[in-house]
């Protein structure tokens, strides 16, 4: 069975039709009982082209699991030796996050995220159940970055059309807020432990960086880079475009901006342009719609910017600071709060490039120097992104619509934190249960791509409850929180999975059929977990696999509810598996 859909390419004045695969899943009913909400419950079913086929949640690994020679989560130092807790046992990470599928030659290899700080990044050997497909782990081991100083927060990420994966580095530290002594704060001062405890070897500029890490043999043998090309912002996922050049990148947090990398040279993303969007509002209702510009932050590459990491530079060898005094800064300063998170400041920053660091300031404080040169950056919990080949547009999580997004007010109430006046550019009523946003594209030879984002408007939204459970504020129907997202090319399905509060008790992964705008609820995770970095894999050894984390048990909220320790390890497994799907 097929669907037609209309694709209207930008500027273009024809439409093609496509047909697309129907797949539809058994719903998962929302989780009541105290058994529900302690359990992963996942479809038991989907229908593709009218044929049914069994599927449900399979665990590959959970945090802690000896697999080989090694722990899965346990973390080491920059000498390559075991952090260890109190007592003496290792410490281990119950922060899985985006986990990538990989083949090399005859072997399938995973490589997953820690998203801790320090952090860690595994790769794994699966071997594959020719007749059913079932994966399982092999051997595991940790991939060293030491020579970068570490890893920092990994969140979501993606797989390059190279094969490679390309993974993220969240929350990037404020180096203005870093003291003398090495002090940032208790977010910050964990970091010591990949150094021994010694935090004047921490280098905040280390951080908030891409990583892209690619397998050699079938040994899983990886080379490992960070690239400072493309930025330092709150990484959460760059997702590369089909024409190989082109990165779109969200930055996570509060007052945050939107980025694209256009890379030197296709498949090398060591060196390239750098750009920030201004959103020119167009429209206020069902999360907005605006106009996007692109402001180029210049070119730069992996290997200068490095350098400079490398001579311990410090913020106040890129900016001069003065004080916000009679609701203005002085001039030749720029008043911002694209950093408003870390310096917990109600005035703004008065901030000013000093001379000639300006492709220094475009690569290390991305997201203000983005705000200097007119960008927008009030952009509020910027989460996953995916690329719809069949309508040539991209999708973007937005966890929350609220504080920079909304116009001088938090969650409705007025507030002087967020906007600055003059540059108060997304002007739209709050929404904490989030949305997701719908990005067309189109060409531009300025720039140099044809996968430009031209026009950004909300696509769905959450709703509030009007039931008046303060553990479900957000309609158990509808979204809370959408945070990662990834396309079924050809189907029309975009999957979107949760990270929420008290939108919802339990987070769920959702399946959005884009054409009939229905969400069918496909999983729900424990207590206190979030559902971490869905992506979806159409062919892996002949099957189809929705890789799907769920992080942190018991973590995030309901922590009382634990009874037993076990149960706050973090589950890395996949729904599915499904047939190959083709058009």
């Amino acid at each position: 069975m097929t669907k037609t859909v209309s694709l209207v390419a930008a500027s273009v004045c024809f439409a093609v039709a496509a047909e697309l695969t129907d797949i539809e899943f058994n719903e998962v009913k929302v989780p009541l009982s105290d058994t529900e909400k302690r359990a992963i419950n996942a479809s038991d079913g989907v229908k593709i082209s009218g044929k049914e086929y069994k599927i449900g949640y399979n665990i590959i690994m959970r945090s802690g699991d000896k697999v080989g020679d090694e722990i899965f989560g346990a973390l080491y130092d920059i000498n390559g030796k075991l952090i260890t807790t109190k007592d003496g046992s290792p410490r281990i990470s119950n922060d899985n996050d985006f986990s990538s599928l990989h083949t090399y030659g005859d072997k399938i290899f995973m490589i997953s995220h820690f998203e801790t700080r320090p952090a860690a990044m595994y790769i794994t050997e699966l071997n594959q159940d020719k007749t059913t497909g079932k994966l399982s782990p092999v051997n595991t081991k940790n991939i060293d970055f030491s020579k970068f100083g570490g890893l920092w927060v990994p969140c979501a990420g993606s797989v390059t059309p190279w094969g490679t994966h390309l993974g993220s580095e969240e929350y990037e530290p404020d180096a203005r807020m870093i003291k003398e002594n090495g002090e940032g704060g208790e977010y910050y001062n964990l970091m010591a432990e990949y150094f021994g405890g010694d935090l004047t070897k921490v280098n905040p500029y280390n951080y908030g960086w891409t990583p892209e890490v690619k397998i050699i043999n079938e040994k899983g043998d990886v080379n490992v880079t960070k690239h400072y090309a493309m930025g330092r912002i709150a990484h959460e996922l760059s997702y590369v475009m089909p024409d190989r050049k082109t990165v779109i990148l969200s930055d996570d947090g509060t007052n945050t901006g939107l980025f694209m990398f256009i890379a030197d040279k296709a498949g090398d993303l060591s060196s390239g342009v750098l750009y920030a969007a201004k959103w020119h509002q167009t429209d206020n209702q069902n999360g907005g719609s605006a106009k996007l510009e692109w402001i180029s932050l210049g070119n730069a590459n992996d290997n200068e910017i490095k350098k400079e990491i490398d001579k311990d530079i410090k913020f106040s060898d890129i900016f001069d600071m003065a004080e916000f005094k009679d609701d203005i800064c002085p001039d030749g300063f720029t008043a911002t709060k694209a950093n408003v998170d870390s310096n917990q400041e109600t005035a703004p920053e008065c901030i000013k490039l000093k001379h000639g660091m300006e492709k220094i300031a475009s690569r290390l404080e991305s997201r203000r120097y983005a705000a200097i040169k007119g960008a927008t950056t009030e952009f509020r919990k910027m989460e996953g992104i995916t690329y719809n080949n069949d309508l040539n547009e991209i999708y973007i999580g937005m966890s929350e619509i609220n504080k920079g997004m909304e116009s001088f007010k938090s969650k409705g109430k007025d507030s002087l934190k967020y906007d600055v006046k003059g540059v108060d550019d997304i002007r739209l009523p709050h929404n904490t249960c989030g949305a997701v946003y719908r990005l067309t594209l189109k060409k531009d030879d300025k720039i140099g791509s044809n996968f430009v984002p031209d026009v950004m408007s909300g696509m769905i939204a959450g709703k509030y409850a009007t039931t008046g459970d303060k553990l479900n504020t957000c309609d158990l129907n509808g979204l809370a929180n959408p945070d990662n997202v990834t396309y079924i090319n050809g189907t029309g399905t975009l999957i979107i999975g949760e990270d929420t509060g008290s939108g919802h008790q339990n987070d769920y992964i959702w399946s959005y059929d884009i054409q009939k705008d229905k969400l069918t609820r496909i999983l729900t995770t424990p207590y206190g977990s979030e559902t971490t970095s869905p992506y979806y894999y159409n062919n892996i050894g002949g099957f189809g696999y929705i890789i799907a984390v769920v992080q942190h048990p018991y973590g995030e909220s309901d922590e009382d509810r634990l009874q037993n320790s076990s149960d706050a390890r973090a589950y890395t497994g996949y729904i599915g598996p499904f047939p190959v799907i083709t058009k």
